[in-house]
């Protein structure tokens, strides 16, 4: 069996980077390209003829085939992320595409789909992120890479450094690599949330306090900067520590002392203090809500950690190294995100940064214990907030991006075509899918880039 009649010769579909299949109604493979054989490890005798899921035995045999959906729905889909089993029993990831298959008539005469192999893009994926973590922080966008180079000189000192960060960029993660980075790294690290405790209460968590100091003060108690001694004490939310403790805290940072509830004696602080906030702290100063002098002793260093949106490129090693951990913590084997799910990411603008990333994986780990996680397992909101976009694009008469599927439903069309409006369409999808590049296309089809050209003039008359 071949190509049904009016689809492009199989010299033409042999040319395609991309795994190629069609079925009939019932199922029955009627066309495997070259590159279909080569990523399946199937050769075309023995897939055409034989039900599509007896060739692929992929993770979507078990009831949510993307080919039934696109013919029963007439609908078309792509850069859905899946598994195939070859014949060797290796595992191999694919991104799919999908569209229904109709004659010169209109009549549904099957499916097809394109199939990309990701092998090499999900190992690329992990090497990227082994290469591009920092302390466990991850990134590798031109901000990020500017901390990294100067976080070791500043771990090296003992100054007091001050990190600013809008809330969930991971400011206690920059404090922890200050501290392994340190001389004080073999000493504790000790977190303290200033804004978790009333004033009198975080007084007594910070310094301490004596037996007989109050009522209920059966024996001593150490307090934070105790227990930090030798290492470092990380105050978070500085920005809402009262005057009283401010002035405490300041007295600290000068003299390197502090005095626990009830105490006669002072007591050492050997410890260095990283303190950050998520508000302006310039701003308070002005406005007389934050010492001045206090503000000076905690503002020696200042890293300023950049809101996620501002860095959009490490969305993909972020998003991978926070699935890599899930899995570790759940015992669950997902792969990664698909196309679409790391599409609705990277458009999403994150105001809740890394943390929110975060909040947003594990719930795709209820849904999705394996495989790729798609954009149905990411929160209602994300997808939501993606059609809005699209539905605002089209109102204002933007034409979204092209997609595989495209490429499919115009090679693949079963409108009568000679061979040379099948070159042109193939050129034409080539350059589509290499983004524009017509070196990256011409490779791709096996042509010159003179052949790939001229392909293309033909083509502007259309």
């Amino acid at each position: 069996m071949g190509l049904p009649t009016g689809v492009p010769c199989e010299e033409v579909m042999d040319s395609i980077a991309d795994g190629v299949f069609t079925v009939d109604l019932e199922w029955n493979v009627t066309f495997f390209n070259r590159a279909a054989e080569n990523i399946t490890g199937i050769p075309r005798a023995e897939a055409v003829g034989r039900k599509c899921w007896e060739v692929f035995h992929s993770s979507l045999c078990d009831g949510s085939c993307a080919l039934e959906q696109c013919m029963d729905e007439d609908v078309r889909l792509s850069g859905k992320s899946i598994f195939i089993i070859r014949p060797d029993g290796e595992k191999t990831p694919i991104s799919i595409s999908a569209a229904p298959l109709r004659n010169a008539d209109g009549a549904l005469v099957g499916g097809v789909e394109t199939f990309r192999d990701l092998t090499e893009i999900v190992r690329l994926r992990r090497e990227l992120a082994d290469r591009y973590v920092f302390e466990d922080i991850v990134g590798k966008s031109s901000a990020l890479t500017r901390l990294f180079d100067i976080m070791p000189q500043i771990a090296a000192s003992n100054a007091t450094v001050l990190i600013t960060g809008e809330s969930g960029t991971g400011k206690e993660l920059f404090a922890r690599a200050l501290h392994s980075l340190s001389e004080r790294a073999s000493g504790p690290f000790v977190a303290v949330n200033c804004g978790a405790l009333p004033e009198t209460l975080l007084e007594s968590e910070l310094f301490g306090y004596k037996a007989g100091a109050f009522t209920d003060a059966k024996k001593d108690k150490p307090g934070r900067f105790r227990q930090a001694s030798g290492g470092t004490i990380f105050l978070d939310e500085i920005a809402e520590l009262a005057p009283s403790l401010q002035v405490k805290l300041l007295r600290v940072l000068q003299e390197k002392q502090y005095e626990p509830l009830g105490a006669v004696q002072p007591e050492e602080a050997d410890v260095r203090v990283l303190a950050a906030t998520n508000r302006d702290l310039d701003a308070l100063v002005a406005a007389e809500e934050f010492r001045q002098d206090l503000f000076y002793r905690l503002n020696v260093v200042r890293l300023s950690i950049p809101p996620l949106r501002e860095r959009a490129e490490d969305i993909p090693l972020l998003a991978q190294h926070i699935v890599e951990k899930l899995n570790r913590r759940q015992g669950a084997a997902v792969e990664g995100l698909s196309e679409n799910a790391l599409t609705l990411l990277m458009r999403h603008s994150f105001p809740g940064n890394v943390r929110e990333l975060e909040n947003v994986l594990e719930y795709a780990f209820i849904l999705c214990k394996e495989g790729f996680i798609e954009a149905e397992h990411l929160p209602e909101y994300l997808r939501r907030e993606h059609a809005q976009s699209l539905s605002t694009a089209a109102t204002a008469g933007a034409q979204p991006p092209l997609s595989a599927a495209d490429d499919v439903d115009a090679l693949m069309h079963l409108g009568p075509r000679t061979m040379d409006e099948v070159k042109r369409l193939a050129a034409r999808a080539a350059v589509r899918r290499n983004d524009g590049k017509r070196m990256a296309a011409s490779r791709e089809l096996g042509v010159t880039k003179d052949t790939l050209r001229k392909l293309l003039q033909n083509n502007s008359g259309e």
